[in-house]
């Protein structure tokens, strides 16, 4: 958490909850999170990346989605029985959404400048997955070491 009482959304974007879907977790994260007013700036509520991949798989609507989380700021255990509820949930649709997710790479400038903004010298780390999970660390780093 930061000064300013703003949290850092540090569940991974591969990480599942006990539907096996990933992101999901990430995705409850941030609503939960921008529902409470606590998402640091420059974070999406719910944005066209991940997010959107993942709404769009599981066949939810995403104003339906956030209004959810605002209105009766779920657990995630209860926001994954909302999602089994609305949306699409069986094994092969989580899993061609899994492999989407865990395949996605930033385009090479976008990864390039991720890289060198986290001070990594691996080129062939491009999955966005890695790239994000990383930035969310750094700024947890700046915010804890901040003077």
């Amino acid at each position: 958490m930061s000064g300013n009482g703003h949290v850092v959304p540090m569940v991974s974007s591969g990480t599942a909850g006990p539907l096996g879907a990933i992101h999901l977790p990430r995705l409850w994260t941030k609503l939960t999170l921008a529902a409470a007013g606590k998402l640091p700036e420059g974070y999406d509520e719910c944005g066209a990346g991940f997010d959107g991949m993942t709404l769009s798989a599981l066949g939810l609507d995403r104003d339906k989605t956030i209004a959810y989380v605002r209105e009766h700021k779920p657990t995630y255990a209860q926001f994954e029985d909302w999602v089994v509820a609305h949306g699409i949930t069986d094994k092969a649709t989580i899993e061609k959404h899994n492999a989407a997710i865990r395949g996605y790479n930033h385009s090479d400038e976008l990864a390039s400048k991720m890289r060198a903004a986290a001070h990594i010298k691996h080129e062939h780390v491009k999955d966005a997955v890695t790239l994000n999970t990383i930035e969310d660390l750094d700024e947890v780093h700046r915010q804890v070491t901040a003077k």
